[in-house]
């Protein structure tokens, strides 16, 4: 009985994440939002008070064409319930999702990978690396704002001797 009523916590604090994930059209195929949505991970810790959910081992989230994966995910909401930021973090995170019937997946990694829900942009943190097509982008932080399709890549400064991150981009001509 408390594990089904856990379970059903854990569905109504992800269910919202997760179809805000897929629900702008123009940027996810049209039946990403309706999808079930699964989660497979080592372990869940659900603090309703602090409106934190924590999935750990290996976490793999997917709806439709969206998949998140990490060793971890924490996804937070606001006091009013609704799902504020999704975290995810481990040796190298991934994100993708595909935009349309006839776009290729836009695929992203980092150590940290943070989804802003509200504001709608994907921060990819240290070893960040972002592919729209044959497009990359690479940096130390590689920000995508999804609602405009907005890149913006910074480096980490290091130059002398640390590992550099600096930004690079290749550009595909379209063929």
């Amino acid at each position: 009985m408390m594990r089904r009523d856990l379970n059903r916590r854990a569905l109504g604090l992800l269910l919202p994440a997760m179809l805000s994930l897929g629900a702008v059209p123009a940027l996810a195929l049209e039946g990403d939002a309706s999808a079930p949505i699964e989660i497979a991970a080592d372990r869940l810790e659900l603090d309703d008070q602090a409106g934190t959910a924590v999935y750990t081992g290996d976490v793999d989230m997917r709806q439709g064409s969206m998949k998140l994966t990490g060793q971890q995910v924490t996804i937070s909401r606001t006091d009013q319930g609704d799902v504020s930021r999704i975290e995810a973090t481990g040796n190298r995170a991934y994100i993708e999702q595909k935009p349309s019937p006839d776009a290729p997946l836009a695929k992203g990694w980092g150590r940290t990978i943070i989804y802003h829900t509200l504001e709608r942009r994907v921060e990819l943190i240290n070893q960040a690396e972002l592919h729209r097509g044959q497009d990359t982008f690479t940096g130390a932080k590689v920000d995508y704002f999804l609602d405009r399709r907005v890149v913006e890549a910074t480096s980490n400064g290091e130059s002398d001797g640390g590992q550099d991150q600096r930004v690079r981009m290749t550009l595909t001509p379209q063929q």
